[in-house]
């Protein structure tokens, strides 16, 4: 198990020797990070030439082919690493109907299963996912110098990362380290596998995705914003007829209280203790404006889905041909690729996963008790299974603020009362806490009369 300490008031929850060791342990896995590491990654997938998603799949040095043999076989080194506990296999299937894909074309995204030590919690699943194909200026160009090295050869090289690093180490939920294809194409790898574990009824917990992750200079003024980096939280998801949950989010006042927005509260949680002068700006869209990412395929099914990308986009370098125009280069080179950035935005991305894989699951059924009319507020919730749960904690802030801003620890019960504060006046929520202080995210209760 490993620490994620207290915040917002809570209380501590265990010794100073747990604390000692958890973060002893969680300091190593950080550490472990190594920027080289990932400068090499991103530079190899750069050098296949082009990763189109239709491109070459034969030759051993060139196209997506090459590039996904080279990822596939770089997991098989991790897994050996982990005393063959990583799990490392294909996901394929056949593209026919796509008006960005010209031919039937396979689509093969490599998946690495950690899978999670606590029997009550391995069927929990966390995601985090980068796509390795790459594109030019002409979407249907599968031939041209194709290097991708932000786009996005820096979130594969993230997720690679961290499954070399975590792969060394145990969680109690599972982890999956996904490198996608497709995604140019209509983000078609990420919505294969979707689908499928949705038709599986897989529990994925969260997901991430990592695109886009290496630039750190703002392209107008060539300003550095190095500290920062964008987590993109949809809330409400605009569908032609909303769900009943989603009907009494809004008729609550809990549009920004999603799965999905307390997954981005949990993240800038995480990094406020772990990264502290890196901020996480939780922004609330489901992406950049009328754009998508591999989460949005999860989105879809109905997962908590979340995409880490860089402050400020460097446009000259995105989607473009490689060439000099007026003294400007166009294409997105390695030499362009800020490292330690990267590395800063996989530390997150870990700090993100341990914390998630070794917390409780989400408490079940939360409610507010709405049955009479007092200053009172009572919640209740569904009690875990997990044998090392210590209880739950209650958190609130007032409607116009993002984060939580009170929290108060519960105890080993499924019913609490806050006494003097109104529900009519502040948004709730509920979290497990576990024996090391590891928490959940929160869940917004639904007004429940008993």
């Amino acid at each position: 198990m490993l620490l994620l300490l207290c915040f917002w008031g809570c209380q501590s929850y265990n010794s100073p020797k747990q604390v000692s060791h958890k973060q002893a342990e969680i300091n190593k896995i950080l550490s472990g990070i190594s920027t080289d590491s990932i400068e090499t990654n991103i530079r190899t997938l750069a050098g296949f030439h082009t990763r189109h998603t239709m491109s070459d799949t034969v030759s051993d040095t060139m196209g997506i082919g090459a590039a996904r043999r080279w990822i596939y076989k770089q997991f098989q080194k991790y897994r050996e690493a982990s005393g063959n506990r990583l799990q490392v296999s294909y996901d394929r299937y056949v593209e026919n109907g796509n008006r960005r894909i010209s031919e039937p074309t396979e689509i093969v995204n490599i998946v690495a299963m950690l899978p999670g030590t606590q029997l009550e919690s391995k069927d929990r699943m966390y995601v985090v996912s980068g796509h390795y194909d790459s594109r030019v200026s002409d979407i249907m160009n599968d031939t041209s110098y194709a290097p991708g090295a932000n786009d996005d050869a820096s979130g594969t090289a993230a997720v690679m990362e961290l499954a070399r690093v975590m792969s060394a180490h145990e969680f109690d939920a599972t982890i999956v380290f996904m490198a996608v294809a497709g995604e140019e194409q209509g983000l078609l790898g990420a919505s294969h596998y979707a689908e499928e574990a949705k038709n599986q009824h897989l529990n994925i917990a969260a997901m991430l995705t990592n695109d886009i992750i290496g630039n750190t200079i703002k392209s107008s003024d060539g300003s550095v914003h190095d500290d920062e980096v964008r987590v993109f939280a949809q809330g409400i998801p605009p569908e032609d007829t909303l769900s009943r949950y989603h009907q009494m989010l809004l008729y609550t006042g809990g549009e920004n209280d999603t799965p999905t927005r307390q997954l981005g509260r949990f993240i800038h949680r995480v990094g406020q203790k772990y990264l502290p002068d890196f901020n996480v700006n939780v922004i609330y869209r489901k992406d950049r404006y009328l754009r998508g990412g591999d989460h949005s395929a999860f989105l879809d099914q109905g997962y908590p889905a979340v995409r880490f990308s860089e402050p400020h986009e460097y446009y000259e370098r995105q989607h473009q041909d490689v060439r000099k125009e007026e003294g400007i280069q166009y294409g997105d080179l390695p030499k362009f690729v800020d490292y330690p950035y990267v590395a800063k935005v996989t530390r997150l991305n870990a700090a993100t996963l341990m914390t998630l894989a070794n917390a409780p699951a989400r408490p079940k059924n939360v409610g507010i008790d709405v049955s009479k009319l007092e200053n009172n507020s009572t919640l209740l919730w569904e009690a875990n299974d997990e044998p090392d749960i210590k209880g739950y904690e209650i958190v609130w802030r007032t409607t116009n603020q993002p984060f939580w801003e009170h929290a108060q620890f519960a105890g080993d019960t499924t019913r609490y009362t806050i006494k003097g504060v109104s529900k009519d006046n502040y948004l709730f929520g509920v979290r497990s806490v576990d024996q090391y202080g590891n928490k959940s995210p929160a869940v917004y209760p639904l007004p429940v009369r008993e």
